[in-house]
This record gives C-alpha cells, structure tokens and sequence, in this order.
C-alpha cells in the first residue's frame, strides 16, 4: 500500500492576476470596514481615527490634526487601503500559486492568515518608523483584522482564480 501526501513544493506556476488584484482590492475594503467597526464598537475612540492615520500616509500630519468624519480623508484612506491591499493580494498569490497552497480551502485559509499576521508585523513594527502614529494601533485586534485580511484575500482568489 502506497501513501501518497500532497506536496507543497515549489512548481513552476503562474498566479491568475486579475483574481489577485480583484482578491487584494476585496481585502482592502473589508479590512477597513473592520478597522472601522472595531473602534465604533470598542469605544473610546473616534470610529474615523483609523481613516485619518491611513490618509495621513499620503496627505501628511496635517490629515492628524482633524478628527470626525471628512470625506476628503476618507476618498484618502480608501485609495490607500485598495492600492496597498491589490499590491498585497498580488504578492500573496505570487506565494499562493508556486507553492499550491490554493489545492484546499483550509491550506489557503492558513496561508493567508499567516500573510495577514506578517503584514501586520511589517506594518505596525517595522513601518512604524515612517509613520509613527501607527504605532499606538499595535494589538491583538489589529493583528486579527490583519489575519482576516489575508485570509480574505486568499480566498477571493482561491474562489476567482482560473484553473
């Protein structure tokens, strides 16, 4: 009797762009409804904060300076979150579809979710140095959102990517 395990190993294979892009722009959007949700539900906090520090990547500290709801701030923060989450969904297909981690639903789960956990490292230790307010939203809720950011992503592509 034979067993035969399903590999993971790298094998030349391009990922479907267009579902990678459609999958990131998806996961953008949903990470920053969660964003957003959070910091409504949590209280305390200004439910629009959260716009405000992404659209203060592109538009400055002066984006900061302003609390409530802008719609300049948000067109901002909303453009920053679907731009970065095409780039990021591209790059985790890039990871994705060489390796085969797209071959069950719990394998593509896993793999965007451990995406979503190193984005938020990246993001939140590492870019802090560029953007510094982003380091007070460090925590275990931005961590989940980020995991469900790439588990989102991975999915969209999973459901959208061509055979």
């Amino acid at each position: 009797m034979e067993l035969h395990l399903h590999s993971h190993r790298w094998v030349a294979r391009q990922p479907d762009w267009a579902a990678a892009a459609v999958a990131g722009f998806g996961a953008g959007g949903i990470l920053m409804v969660l964003e957003v949700a959070w910091a409504a539900i949590a209280g305390g906090r200004d439910p629009w904060q959260v716009t405000h520090m992404v659209a203060a990547m592109v538009l400055g500290w002066d984006a900061l300076q302003t609390t409530g709801y802008a719609l300049g701030i948000l067109v901002a923060a909303l453009a920053v979150h679907y731009i970065l989450g095409i780039a990021f969904g591209i790059m985790l297909a890039a990871i994705i579809a060489p390796f085969q981690l797209d071959s069950s639903t719990g394998m593509v789960l896993l793999a965007g979710a451990v995406f979503g956990l190193v984005l938020y490292v990246l993001n939140f230790y590492g870019m802090s140095g560029a953007f510094s307010w982003f380091a007070e939203m460090r925590g275990w809720a931005t961590a989940i959102c980020h995991a469900l950011f790439g588990m989102s992503a991975a999915y969209i592509y999973r459901m959208m990517e061509k055979p």
